[in-house]
């Protein structure tokens, strides 16, 4: 359970989106908190979960890439010691698979198939800072699934 207050409201924009299928709603709250935490020049920590969150809400494929690129910039500055702190239970390292993941996603739907297969590479390489938990499921099942789609086995 979180103990960072930005963290707990990127989570209910989370829960609007995922649970309760408001995506607008979802993307309006997040818009807000983006403002609040100074954009990218908030904490690392803020500015990566936020990003990664926001590029699910996006319309435009190249709008969720510029997200999924905003979390990727910021996860490089974060220390475990910030994740702790924030009551998130993950290492930095178990933030790189999902990141990567989505990007493979995204670069797949763009048709740019060797970046899509470069970052399925580097979401794989990560894959044992996962635990197996529903969390590790979830991203290990979202690479079973990006692979299939770039046509190369499980």
């Amino acid at each position: 359970m979180t103990t960072d207050p930005t963290m707990a409201r990127i989570g209910q924009g989370v829960e609007l989106n995922h649970q309760q299928g408001q995506r607008e709603a979802a993307r309006e709250l997040f818009a807000q908190i983006w403002d609040d935490i100074g954009g990218e020049q908030g904490d690392p920590l803020h500015v990566c979960v936020l990003a990664h969150s926001m590029a699910d809400v996006q319309d435009d494929v190249h709008e969720e890439l510029t997200w999924d690129l905003r979390a990727l910039a910021a996860v490089g500055l974060i220390t475990d010691e910030r994740v702790a702190q924030a009551g998130v239970p993950l290492s930095v390292a178990g933030l790189y698979p999902s990141l990567h993941l989505n990007l493979s996603e995204c670069y797949r739907k763009l048709g740019d198939l060797d970046h899509a297969r470069e970052h399925l590479q580097q979401a794989r390489d990560g894959i044992g800072a996962l635990g197996d938990d529903d969390y590790g499921r979830l991203i290990r099942s979202g690479l079973e699934q990006v692979a299939e789609q770039l046509g190369e086995t499980v």
